[in-house]
């Protein structure tokens, strides 16, 4: 028996576990304006589901307000909220959110003639559900072959938050210091208290992010 495959007009629509190359992907999804979050890790298709507010959307509202106030205090740093990254050839994520450093100030990854980002920022953040997400697998793969220097992941359903930092043998998680506080090894000032994150003390994770900023343009 042989199986159809949905089309909107003469478009073939992305549907999850899809086998595509980066421009049948890119092609699809620009058919598809009413797709809002599509992915392509290792030559396979992601479509998001419905997002749940207390489980993702609120968590990302979080994450954003704190890497925009450092982007707002830090010259030469640009913040990206669901932005389409071209990593590789069998690759383009839509990561919750990213920081990248400009080219000019010495950045790994560019902006293309089209608007989209090409090559690995500096970091990157996930919103998932569980340590089962492919955020923690396949998609982690793929970002440290291709050179994300941190990978952050809010496990939301397990209260708990990761910070990755590449090395030379591959990510290796960071753990707080003694007053719960992670910093970047790659952001000056960029420190996050994730005792306070997890509580859902926006108020202390932004002045701890503050002292850092503080504390960096000081030196």
């Amino acid at each position: 028996m042989s199986v159809t495959t949905p089309t909107i007009g003469e478009i073939t629509i992305l549907e999850s576990g899809d086998r595509l190359t980066r421009p049948e992907f890119e092609r699809r999804y620009r058919a598809m304006s009413q797709l809002k979050k599509a992915e392509l890790i290792d030559g396979v298709v992601y479509v998001a589901s419905p997002v749940r507010i207390q489980k993702h959307a609120n968590p990302h509202a979080r994450m954003i307000t704190w890497l925009g106030v450092y982007e707002a205090a830090t010259p030469g740093v640009m913040l990206g909220d669901n932005s389409t990254v071209r990593l590789d050839a069998e690759n383009e994520p839509q990561p919750d959110a990213l920081l990248r450093i400009d080219q000019a100030w010495g950045g790994q990854s560019r902006i293309s003639e089209d608007d989209y980002i090409e090559g690995a920022p500096e970091l990157i953040v996930e919103i998932a559900a569980s340590s089962a997400s492919y955020d923690l697998h396949d998609k982690m793969q793929a970002y440290r072959r291709n050179g994300v220097r941190e990978y952050l992941v809010w496990l939301t359903q397990e209260q708990q938050f990761r910070w990755d930092i590449l090395r030379e043998e591959g990510y290796v998680q960071q753990q707080p210091d003694p007053q719960g506080i992670l910093s970047s090894q790659v952001f000056p000032g960029l420190q996050l208290a994730v005792t306070a994150l997890l509580a859902g003390d926006m108020q202390r994770v932004l002045a701890v992010l503050q002292e850092g900023i503080g504390g960096s343009s000081r030196g």
